[in-house]
């Protein structure tokens, strides 16, 4: 394996450390101070604005006026249905429901890529997906002891984890002709537009109190900001440079595991509530199954690739 390839596969898997990390520490942040939209319109306006500033200071590129359109529709389906059915799905449904119905995103990737861009699917590559998934529910509702559940939520997720599959796969021919941060800055443009101009938002922000906002949330928000919103954007699209969007999807499997490894680590330095039980032996061998998913997945697409391009 190539060292970009490993570089990529290092990218998404932190990535899904940020996701994890952010179940814990952006805790208390929504609805006590900020609703749902305000707190996206904040997270991608501040991350257009960073990435304006890093791409103005590293790259000199333009994405051509033919190729805009696709990086508005990239803007509809990656920033603003994404991030705004996602907050509204988790705020009226259970964290349980989010985690099993985010395990739909990699199969919907591999069939919606099996159709627009032609990527190859194999037996072991279906295995991988399915096996990836199993692991990630089981995970999941042996981690959740929350109720609630909301036929609205439920569909607003879905249609979250549908709209990213679909954002993953149309802005795989972007990265072919550009570099990840031109990309990533023209889409999050757009999807800034769009989340501002969400009627529901403006509203929001203008009864929203700043002030009443400690120092203490404000690093919270900071982080979501910067490393769930900026950094995690713009590893994905990098990953994407080198691999395909089957595999970049098959990462979202980490995430619940990723969300208990976090919440032991934190309690165990004082960051949080004691959750020195929640790593089991069960949860072990799912988290297990998990990473076995993830591997197939990704080894039986990158010898896809190969056969491909012996051809």
């Amino acid at each position: 394996m190539s060292p970009s390839i490993l570089r990529a596969h290092f990218a998404l898997f932190m990535v899904n450390a940020f996701y994890g990390a952010n179940h814990i520490i952006a805790k208390g942040v929504m609805p006590v101070y900020l609703t749902p939209n305000v707190f996206i319109a904040m997270r991608v306006t501040a991350a257009t604005a960073l990435f304006w500033i890093v791409k103005s200071l590293r790259v000199r590129e333009k994405i051509a006026r033919k190729d805009l359109l696709l990086c508005a529709i990239c803007g509809v389906f990656g920033v603003a249905n994404n991030q705004l059915f996602f907050f509204h799905g988790l705020n009226l449904s259970s964290s349980i429901n989010a985690g099993i119905i985010m395990t739909l995103n990699p199969i919907m990737v591999a069939i919606l890529a099996y159709f627009i861009l032609k990527e190859g699917v194999s037996t072991m590559k279906v295995i991988g997906i399915l096996l990836g998934a199993i692991g990630a529910i089981l995970l999941t509702l042996t981690a959740g002891t929350e109720a609630g559940d909301s036929m609205l939520g439920d569909l607003f997720l879905f249609i979250n984890a549908l709209s990213y599959g679909i954002y993953l796969v149309l802005v795989k021919p972007l990265m072919q002709r550009y570099s990840p941060l031109t990309v990533i800055t023209y889409v999050f443009s757009f999807g800034t537009i769009y989340v501002l101009l969400f009627p529901p938002t403006i509203r929001d922000l203008l009864l929203t109190d700043f002030s009443i906002i400690p120092g203490e949330i404000w690093l919270k928000i900071a982080y979501v900001i910067i490393c769930v919103t900026f950094l995690a954007y713009l590893f994905t699209v990098s990953a994407l440079k080198h691999l395909t969007a089957s595999v970049s999807s098959s990462y979202i499997y980490f995430q619940p595991m990723m969300v208990i490894v976090f919440a032991y680590l934190f309690a165990a330095i004082g960051f949080s509530e004691d959750f020195t039980g929640a790593i089991t032996a069960e949860k072990i061998m799912y988290m297990l199954i998990i990473f076995c998913g993830v591997y197939i997945t990704s080894s039986s697409s990158l010898k896809l690739k190969r056969k491909h391009a012996k051809k």
